[in-house]
């Protein structure tokens, strides 16, 4: 890797997130990591004739606009949610705004590609959990629209915003392993299953990893400085993984935001059918590392439920739901009822009446519920995952705006039965900086090194476990774990 001569430098994070996005610049050098937000900005989808789509040209604006008032960066790294992805013609153009990865129209895709392409075969390819909205079922489900019939080449999120930056197509490695198209073992495209399901090979362009130099930015874009890009875990839990400040390898870590993205972070992927039919992921990490976790819907109900109540002051609504009795009502948050946009609480009551739970009748239990609900469910996937790897866990860290949630991480740990270690908050960030940071010399070489120097320099707070483990186990049961 190159090691220019920097001992210190300023760097932009991009990060989108599925409901916002901001602009984080980071100092980073001589021991110290400083990061400041410069600028944030909603991402709400757009409903047109029925289907949901990013407004990814709003996006772009105000990325542009971020960056501008960044000040001087030696670069910018780009991370995002996976999957989704935009088209673009023989020309380079955009076909069309992204769908998103919550529209309806893979509804029934993954079972059919499943069948076609054998469930089997597919995880010893991708290692990737089954979830109705992969890249490959996307596609799938478009076949034959005017737009994938034009389209020349597709990009992921980060991918298409890096394209506008510098002019430059290529495909980041962690975000590419998300897509159910990239073969896990050989670290490239999965030529053979796209052309047995129907997907134009050609669409994709060639991979980089995490720490490739793209190239500097537009002169066109009249950024401060002459800032280039650098390739980053652009998968976004790939950047929150590096920002977990872990000492060692026996940790769980949970990314939690809209998703709760659980596992463990191992050498090899874990495909056996054990893990396939426990529906794990594996996903590249940072460093030729491998992501094996679950993806558990997180706190998407409560960010829904919240939007149907009008945005009530949700440190109230938290501090009455921990007044709560504890596990009166628990539901799946797995179930794909919960998937779409829409009312939450009313289908959280549903939900409870369908496994004869009782109804919660008020804001603060439906909370109290969903967060025993996402406690157990993280349970059960710490568990899982200890298990179908074989690497024991000693403590789970939370990062990312989970980490803010005290009620949820205290009863993370009692659910687990381990200490739990919340924070930073802005892990993402953070692992989005380091990356670029290390590349210009100015943070320590591996990922220990990366995670020392969060441990020094981020503020952490630690939950001793204090549940009853017979009454965890005993609604676990009842959620259906």
């Amino acid at each position: 890797m190159n090691r220019p001569e920097h001992r210190s430098v300023a760097v932009a994070a991009v990060d989108l997130g599925a409901s916002s996005g901001r602009i984080m610049v980071g100092h980073v050098g001589a021991g110290r990591v400083e990061v400041t937000e410069t600028h944030r900005f909603g991402n709400d989808p757009v409903d047109v004739a029925g289907t949901l789509h990013w407004d990814i040209l709003r996006l772009w604006h105000e990325i542009r606009r971020g960056l501008r008032t960044a000040g001087p960066v030696a670069s910018v790294g780009v991370d995002s949610w996976a999957v989704d992805h935009g088209l673009l013609d023989a020309a380079g153009t955009l076909l069309g705004n992204p769908v998103h990865y919550r529209d309806a129209r893979t509804v029934g895709v993954a079972e059919r590609v499943s069948r076609h392409l054998g469930e089997e075969r597919l995880y010893r390819t991708t290692g990737l959990q089954q979830l109705s909205f992969n890249t490959l079922y996307q596609l799938v489900a478009a076949a034959g629209t005017p737009q994938l019939e034009t389209a020349r080449r597709l990009l992921l999120i980060p991918d298409l915003i890096g394209y506008w930056l510098t002019g430059r197509i290529g495909a980041e490695r962690t975000n590419a392993s998300t897509t159910q198209l990239y073969d896990l073992n050989r670290r490239t495209w999965a030529t053979d299953l796209m052309t047995d399901a129907g997907v134009s090979r050609d669409l994709f362009p060639s991979l980089h990893d995490p720490g490739t130099r793209l190239g500097p930015i537009r002169v066109d874009l009249e950024l401060p400085g002459t800032p280039e890009v650098v390739a980053v875990g652009s998968h976004d839990t790939a950047s929150a993984v590096v920002g977990v400040p872990a000492a060692g390898e026996r940790f769980a870590f949970v990314s939690c935001g809209t998703w709760s993205l659980v596992g463990v972070e191992l050498e090899a992927p874990v495909l056996t059918e054990e893990s396939r039919r426990a529906n794990f992921t594996n996903e590249s990490g940072v460093d030729g590392t491998i992501r094996y976790l679950r993806n558990v819907m997180g706190l998407w109900l409560l960010q829904e439920s919240l939007r149907g109540w009008a945005d009530p002051d949700l440190s109230d609504l938290l501090r009455r739901a921990a007044r709560e009795p504890s596990l009166r009502s628990v539901v799946d948050p797995d179930d794909p009822m919960f998937l779409p946009p829409g009312d939450m609480p009313a289908r959280i009551a549903e939900a409870c009446r369908r496994a004869g739970e009782p109804v919660p009748v008020s804001p603060a239990a439906t909370v109290r519920c969903i967060i025993d609900s996402l406690a157990l469910a993280h349970r059960r996937a710490v568990r899982q995952v200890q298990h179908l790897s074989g690497r024991h866990v000693e403590v789970v860290h939370i990062v990312g705006g989970g980490a803010r949630n005290e009620l949820l991480c205290q009863l993370t740990a009692d659910a687990c039965g381990l200490p739990v270690i919340a924070g930073p908050v802005e892990a993402t960030a953070l692992g989005n900086i380091l990356v670029q940071a290390r590349v210009f010399g100015a943070a320590g070489g591996d990922l220990a090194g990366l995670r020392a120097l969060l441990r020094e320099t981020q503020h952490l707070v630690r939950y001793e476990p204090r549940g009853d483990e017979v009454a965890w186990r005993a609604a676990e049961t009842r959620m259906g774990g």
